[in-house]
C-alpha cells in the first residue's frame, strides 16, 4: 500500500470524529495530490459525499472513476457504493443491474453484494426477492438448519405450482 493510500485511509478510520465535512476537505486535499486521470480519485471523492449523504454530487463521480478504469476491489466497492447510492436516489432498478453486473467478480465482496441487492430489491417493492437473497447470503454462516434456511429462501422465489409466466 502507498502513502497516499494509507493516508486516506486514516482519513476513514478517524471518519466519525471528523464530521462530514472536515472528510470531504481532507478527502478533496489527498485527491488534488493525484493527476486528473487517476480513478481513484473521483472515487474516494464519491465516497466522501455518499457517506455525508450527498448522494447526488457522488453519482457522478463514482461514474467518472469507473470510467477512468477504476479496477480490482475498488471496482467492485465503487458498484456496491454507487449501487446504494442509486437505491437513495430512488433508482433501485439501475441499482440491481449494477450489482448484478459485478457478482461473478466481487469475491469477498459476494455478500456485501447479496445485502445491497436485497436493499434494492426491498426498495423496488420486492419483498420476498429480497429476503430471499437476504436469507441465502446469510445461510452458510448458519451453525444449524443451514440446508433448510436455503430451502425456504428459494421456494420464497419459485414458481407457485401451476403459474404461468404470466404470473409473476
Amino acid at each position: 500500500m502507498d502513502d497516499w493510500q494509507r493516508r486516506v485511509d486514516a482519513v476513514w478510520d478517524a471518519a466519525s470524529e471528523l464530521g462530514d465535512d472536515v472528510v470531504i476537505d481532507r478527502i478533496d486535499a489527498l485527491v488534488a495530490e493525484l493527476p486528473a486521470g487517476d480513478p481513484r480519485g473521483p472515487f474516494e471523492a464519491a465516497g466522501a459525499r455518499d457517506s455525508a449523504g450527498l448522494e447526488e454530487q457522488a453519482e457522478p463521480l463514482y461514474r467518472r472513476a469507473l470510467g477512468l478504469g477504476l479496477s480490482g476491489r475498488a471496482r467492485i466497492e465503487a458498484h456496491i457504493q454507487l449501487a446504494s447510492t442509486l437505491r437513495n436516489l430512488g433508482r433501485p432498478a439501475e441499482a440491481l443491474a449494477l450489482l448484478d453486473g459485478v457478482r461473478s467478480d466481487a469475491g469477498d465482496l459476494a455478500e456485501a453484494v447479496d445485502a445491497f441487492r436485497a436493499l434494492a430489491l426491498a426498495s423496488s417493492g420486492r419483498a420476498d426477492a429480497a429476503a430471499s437473497v437476504a436469507l441465502i447470503a446469510l445461510a452458510p454462516h448458519l451453525t444449524q438448519y443451514r440446508r433448510a434456511v436455503d430451502a425456504y429462501a428459494r421456494e420464497l422465489v419459485a414458481p407457485t405450482a401451476g403459474a404461468t409466466d404470466r404470473d409473476h
